[in-house]
């Protein structure tokens, strides 16, 4: 008596992959890139003391002459020690807000659209560069923290703390770097990529708190340093670093929806950068 045959089960290569699956896949990419981006750092050490020289000059001049001169009012912290957490974080925009340009030359040489057709979520690929900034901004953190020491900036000991200065500082490099991926898919031109990174990126310094206290701002300005996000990541570094008063659950939590919210949209964006 013949057995029926069984069809065999479907293979597992034609099976959608479960979210399980897409979160390690998301996660292996994240890392892959950030360890990708220390490499970068290690075979060029240069770049972190040439991107160091603006801030030192902010430091060093502007935050030195407006101590001694008691300008801008900060209270019982010195001028010096407020102005310097604001600096760190101008220093990690400059290098995210140029990001796009990284994606654009990815374009150019086929990269980008060879990584489009991988098993890889557009969002893990976005992400993986956002935090690939972080962890640039993270580095060059750490020259200009220590020139701030050089120069007498009283810092905190706290190792809690410095997690929490890492955080902000991946977290508002993410926001911008994604920024820059979304205007690059929009303007598809390095050209005009660079022309509007340079636009914007005084503009929101200035029209944050890095500067000055938000009480000393007209109230327009005040209307757009609330809504500005490097003013949320100054007010975290700021409270982590040298003990001012700050909302460090609203200054996370902004961070945090700001940076998955420009994800997304960079993200959504990402193939017609491709097609582009």
């Amino acid at each position: 008596m013949s057995v029926p045959l069984v069809a065999p089960p479907a293979a597992s290569a034609d099976r959608e992959p479960g979210p399980l699956a897409l979160t390690r896949t998301a996660l292996s990419r994240i890392g892959t890139m950030c360890l990708v981006e220390l490499q970068k750092l290690r075979h060029d050490r240069t770049e972190l003391v040439t991107r160091a020289v603006q801030p030192a000059l902010w430091l060093i001049v502007f935050g030195q002459v407006f101590t001694r001169i008691h300008a801008i009012p900060t209270g019982s912290t010195p001028y010096l020690d407020f102005l310097a957490p604001g600096i760190l974080a101008q220093s990690a925009l400059f290098i995210a807000i140029f990001y796009g340009i990284q994606i654009i030359w990815e374009r150019d040489a086929g990269v980008l659209s060879k990584l489009l057709v991988t098993p890889t979520p557009r969002i893990a690929l976005v992400a993986s560069k956002a935090f690939a900034a972080g962890v640039r901004a993270v580095a060059q953190a750490v020259v200009v923290l220590l020139l701030a020491l050089l120069l007498g900036v009283g810092v905190t000991g706290n190792p809690l703390k410095w997690l929490g200065v890492i955080v902000a500082l991946m977290l508002g490099s993410a926001f911008f770097c994604c920024l820059s991926i979304t205007i690059a898919g929009l303007v598809l031109s390095r050209d005009r990529l660079m022309g509007i990174g340079q636009a914007i990126t005084m503009p929101l310094f200035f029209a944050s708190n890095a500067l000055y206290p938000v009480e000393l701002m007209p109230t327009w300005l005040q209307w757009i340093n609330h809504v500005n996000p490097l003013s949320y990541e100054v007010d975290a570094l700021r409270g982590l670093i040298v003990g001012t008063d700050a909302r460090l659950a609203l200054d996370f939590g902004v961070l945090v929806v700001a940076a998955a919210l420009l994800i997304a949209v960079a993200s959504a964006v990402l193939p017609r950068l491709a097609r582009g």
